[in-house]
């Protein structure tokens, strides 16, 4: 029976039976030793039989074997064990030299990003490159295990659309058997209508926009979460329901994986239950004080004043997670609730200087509904809004949710330097492949 890495602590003095990929292969006083990888990690083993050696000769990193031998103790080797007594079988030969080096440290630096993007099918094989990805997975597991904690269902909603719930030009359109149709900005459309069926419902799924820029925090194609959730009391109910979330997601994830982070050299978590919340025109105060620079005519925050305002709750606060609260009005969609003649009853969540969600309530009176969307150039009367409007006119009560950016929050919870580097296959204007 095949053992994994991870279990071969158990058998010490016992011969096992292994499989996986050649990792690492070095000669060192006559002994051949090699790494071999699996979904586990690395076990070692030491090869002494010419007869064995000689089956590795113009053999690649990548090449599929399996091995049986004897578990020994050895402090010096991964995992303070190895193989000895080994017989070795090649599943898989490969003879083709790798582009990458994977059994040493990838650089991340920015001239290389393209590099490592290229040759990513083989690049994740390095061990810390993967590890990234079991974050990732972990981040998407205890989401989900909150939200359903908190009586919420998940949906699926269509990602080829009508018409673009954001609107804008920022979206990626095509024909449709004849028909004009664009990629799904967020499912926002389809999951305020699903609050009328469930109550409470989430969706963890693909977004797109068309970006025309090259920055570290844009990319064409991202992971959204999106959570809506109706009678609500008041904006705050949401607010709350969103930052529990944030920090019982960020705590356990560090309970249950802080040796993984640290390997990955991921900045110490620092937050609180109750997030600190300061106004747009609070932080426009705020950032002028500190930086002699008047940026109180913005609309919205710049990126300048979200690194500033969270380093800012960082010293003040405890907390490096902020809401930056009354959003002005010329920023607010159409689907948000108005608080007054000036501001929306919305906030963004700002975590480790990037924005990672915008939390609104909802406008859901139907003719409050219908005027908002003239006054932002759309026509109620588009057949791509039909099912949407219908029902409102059915009855949809008070509600409120947000689309929160999940590669946004993988790479600050890792302090990575880019976006990218947080996605498994990034897209973005130079990159359609692999």
């Amino acid at each position: 029976m095949r053992l994994l890495s991870n279990q071969l602590n158990d058998h010490i003095n016992q011969s096992v039976f292994i499989e996986g990929w050649l990792h690492k292969k070095r000669l060192l006083g006559g002994l051949t030793f090699i790494n071999l990888r699996d979904r586990k990690g690395i076990v070692q083993a030491v090869i002494k039989d010419k007869e064995q050696v000689d089956k590795l000769k113009g053999l690649q990193i990548g090449t599929v074997l399996s091995l049986r031998g004897l578990v020994v103790k050895e402090q010096r080797a991964p995992g303070g064990i190895e193989l000895h007594d080994v017989n070795l079988e090649i599943i898989v030969p490969v003879v083709y030299e790798p582009p990458i080096e994977i059994d040493k440290p990838l650089s991340h630096k920015p001239d290389n990003l393209d590099t490592l993007f290229e040759h990513r099918a083989i690049g994740l094989r390095n061990i810390t490159e993967a590890k990234v990805f079991l974050i990732r997975s972990e981040l998407l597991r205890l989401i989900r295990q909150f939200l359903y904690e908190q009586d919420f269902i998940e949906i699926q909603t269509p990602k080829i659309v009508g018409n673009a719930a954001e609107g804008g030009a920022e979206v990626f359109r095509f024909d449709y058997f004849g028909k004009p149709a664009s990629l799904a900005q967020s499912p926002q459309l389809y999951k305020q209508v699903m609050i009328g069926v469930f109550e409470r419902v989430f969706e963890i799924g693909p977004a797109f926009r068309a970006e025309p820029s090259a920055t570290t925090r844009h990319v064409s194609e991202v992971t959204m979460l999106d959570i809506e959730m109706a009678f609500i009391e008041n904006h705050d109910q949401v607010l709350q329901m969103i930052e529990t979330m944030l920090f019982q997601v960020l705590t356990k994830l560090w309970q249950e994986h802080e040796q993984l982070l640290n390997d990955l050299k991921a900045p110490p978590l620092i937050l609180k239950p109750d997030l600190p919340r300061y106004s747009i025109q609070q932080i426009h105060k705020l950032y002028q004080e500190a930086n002699q620079i008047d940026m109180s005519q913005e609309i919205d925050l710049t990126p300048e004043e979200e690194r500033f305002i969270c380093e800012y709750a960082k010293e003040h606060d405890q907390s490096e997670a902020v809401f930056a609260t009354d959003l002005p009005k010329p920023k607010m969609k159409f689907y948000h609730m108005a608080k007054d003649n000036d501001y929306a009853l919305s906030a963004d969540l700002l975590f480790r200087g990037l924005e990672l969600a915008t939390v609104p309530q909802r406008e859901h009176h139907y003719d409050v509904l219908i005027e908002q969307m003239k006054n932002a150039g759309i026509d109620p009367q588009d057949q791509s809004f039909k099912f949407y409007l219908e029902a409102f006119k059915h009855g949809l009560p008070p509600h409120g949710g947000c689309g929160f950016g999940i590669d946004r929050l993988v790479e600050k919870t890792l302090g990575l330097a880019n976006i990218k580097e947080a996605i498994l296959f990034p897209r973005d204007i130079n990159r359609l492949a692999p």
